[in-house]
C-alpha cells in the first residue's frame, strides 16, 4: 500500500516583526548584520491570545479542506512542537476539540527541529497497521514567548508558525524512505534548561530567563554539517536515487547561509531547494511543513516530482524523509 500526504496547509500570525523593529530589543544588533548573517528579514509573532494549539488549528483545517478529508475522518492527529500550550495536558488535545476530531487518537511528540518528519515517520507506521487509516501531522511552534531577547545568537532567528499535512493512501509514489537519527550526547547544543522536572520554575529561574532557548550555534553548525549529508546519502542510495534526480528539497530552514552549505555538501544543486526563511524566519518543527505547503500553493511540486523533506536540530536528532509526489488514492 502506497503511503502519501492528501493535503498541506500552514498557519502564520499576522503580526510581522521586521529586522528593523527586532534590533530595537536585541543589544549589539543591527537589521543589516541580522540579513547579512542569516539572510532574514522577518520573522511572524503570535498575538497575546493565541497560543500554539490555536496556530495548530489554523494549519490543520487549510489541510484537511486540501485533502477533502473532515475532521470526523480522521483517526490520529499527531502534533509536533517544543513549545506547547502546558507541560500537560498535550498540546494535541487542544487541536482535538477545536477541530472536532472526537474519533482520533490524540498525542504530541517532541524532536524540535526534526520533529514533522518523525511525526510523518510515525504517520505512515500507524497507515501500515490500519488500512484506510488518515493521519493529521501538525507542527506548531510559538517561539516569541522562549526568546530572551539580549542574546543576539537566537533571539534573531526565531519566529512562531504552524504547518500540517494530512496522510493517507495515495495510488502510487507517496513516503518511499524515511531516516531518522539522533545524537544524544549532543542533547545540551540547544536547550530550554528551566521548567521541566530537573530544574523547576521557582522565582530564581525566572529572573534569569530560564526558560528561554540557548544555542550554541557554532556547534550545532558544525553537527548540520557533519550529520545532515551522511543520513541524506544514506536514505538515498537506500532507495536507488542519485542526488541529482530529487527534484525539490525541502530543509528546515535555521539560517540562510547555513542552507547554502548544506545543499552543496549534499549535492542537491540541481533540486529546487524552497526556502521561507527570509520572511518567516526559524519556526522549529514548523518550518519543513510551511515551506512545504508554501512550495505545494505556489505550483511549483508537480504528481510524479521526487521531494526531498529533511529536518534537523534540538535533540540533537535529524529526520529525512523521500517522496515522489502523487494523488489519492
Amino acid at each position: 500500500m502506497a503511503i502519501g500526504i492528501l493535503g498541506t496547509g500552514s498557519y502564520l500570525p499576522s503580526r510581522i516583526v521586521t529586522n528593523d523593529e527586532l534590533v530595537t530589543w536585541v543589544p549589539g544588533a543591527t537589521a543589516e548584520w541580522i540579513e547579512t548573517k542569516t539572510l532574514i528579514r522577518a520573522r511572524r509573532h503570535a498575538a497575546e491570545d493565541q497560543a500554539t494549539s490555536d496556530l495548530a488549528v489554523r494549519a490543520a483545517e487549510r489541510a484537511l479542506e486540501a485533502s477533502g478529508i473532515s475532521a470526523g475522518q480522521l483517526d490520529f492527529v499527531i502534533v509536533s512542537t517544543s513549545t506547547g500550550d502546558h507541560p500537560q495536558p498535550p498540546t494535541a488535545c487542544r487541536v482535538q476539540q477545536a477541530l472536532g476530531a472526537y474519533g482520533a487518537a490524540a498525542f504530541d511528540i517532541n524532536v524540535v527541529c526534526a520533529g514533522f518528519v518523525h511525526a510523518t515517520a510515525l504517520a505512515q507506521s500507524l497507515i501500515a497497521t490500519r488500512p484506510g487509516a488518515h493521519v493529521l501531522v501538525i507542527a506548531a511552534e510559538v517561539y516569541s514567548r522562549f526568546l530572551d531577547y539580549r542574546d543576539r545568537r537566537i533571539s534573531v532567528l526565531l519566529g512562531d508558525g504552524a504547518g500540517a499535512a494530512v496522510l493517507g493512501a495515495v495510488r502510487d509514489g507517496g513516503i518511499l524512505d524515511v531516516e531518522m537519527a539522533t545524537d544524544g550526547g549532543s542533547a545540551d547544543l540547544i536547550i530550554v534548561e528551566a521548567g521541566g522536572s530537573r530544574r523547576p520554575t521557582t522565582a530564581e529561574t525566572a529572573v534569569e530567563l530560564g526558560h528561554t532557548v540557548k544555542m550554541n550555534g557554532r556547534a550545532v553548525r558544525e553537527f548540520v554539517l557533519e550529520h545532515v549529508p551522511p543520513a541524506i546519502g544514506k536514505l538515498l542510495a537506500r532507495a536507488g536515487v542519485r542526488p541529482d534526480e530529487i527534484d525539490h528539497f525541502v530543509p528546515h530552514q535555521p539560517n540562510g547561509r547555513l542552507l547554502a552549505e548544506l545543499v552543496e555538501a549534499c549535492g542537491l544543486q540541481g533540486a529546487q531547494t524552497h526556502t521561507t526563511l527570509a520572511d518567516y524566519a526559524n519556526t522549529g518543527s514548523a518550518s519543513v511543513p510551511v515551506t512545504l505547503d508554501a512550495a505545494v500553493q505556489s505550483g511549483a511540486i508537480g504528481g510524479g516530482d521526487l521531494v526531498l523533506l529533511s529536518g534537523f536540530g534540538g535533540g540533537m536528532s535529524t529526520g529525512t524523509c523521500l517522496l515522489r509526489w502523487t494523488e489519492a488514492a
